[in-house]
C-alpha cells in the first residue's frame, strides 16, 4: 500500500510565503511525476505545478514566477514553495505521484493524499 501525506499548509497574508511538503510512503519501486494541484472552494480541482522524475517542471501560468516545485528522490518526497501569495491561492491542495510499486508489475499508478487547506486573507 502506498501513502502519500501533505504538510505545510495553513493561514497567511497576502504577500506571505508558505511551503508544502508531500512524502509518499509504502511499497514504492519507482515514482514518475508528481504533482501539487488546488481545488478552490466551490470549483474544480486543477493543476498548479508537476516535475517528472529528470527534473523537467510545468506550471500553471498563474503561479509561474510565484511557486517553485522540487523533490527530493531519495526520500520520496516534492515540495511547494509559494511566494507573494494572493487570496485567489486559497484552496485545499492535493499532492499527485505515478508510482510503481513493484520490480515485476509495470503498471504505475495514480495516488492522491488527503489534502492540505491553504488560506491567503488579511
Amino acid at each position: 500500500q502506498v501513502q502519500l501525506v501533505e504538510s505545510g499548509g495553513g493561514l497567511v497574508q497576502p504577500g506571505g510565503s508558505l511551503t508544502l511538503s508531500c512524502a509518499a510512503s509504502g511499497s514504492i519501486f519507482g515514482i514518475k511525476t508528481m504533482a501539487w494541484y488546488r481545488q478552490p472552494p466551490g470549483k474544480q480541482r486543477d493543476l498548479v505545478a508537476g516535475i517528472m522524475s529528470d527534473g523537467r517542471t510545468v506550471y500553471v501560468d498563474s503561479v509561474k514566477g510565484r511557486f517553485t516545485v522540487s523533490r527530493a528522490n531519495a526520500e520520496n518526497t516534492v515540495l511547494l514553495e509559494m511566494n507573494a501569495l494572493e487570496p485567489e491561492d486559497t484552496a485545499v491542495y492535493y499532492c499527485n505521484a505515478d508510482i510503481r510499486t513493484a520490480r515485476d508489475d509495470a503498471r504505475w499508478y495514480d495516488y492522491w493524499g488527503q489534502g492540505t487547506q491553504v488560506t491567503v486573507s488579511s
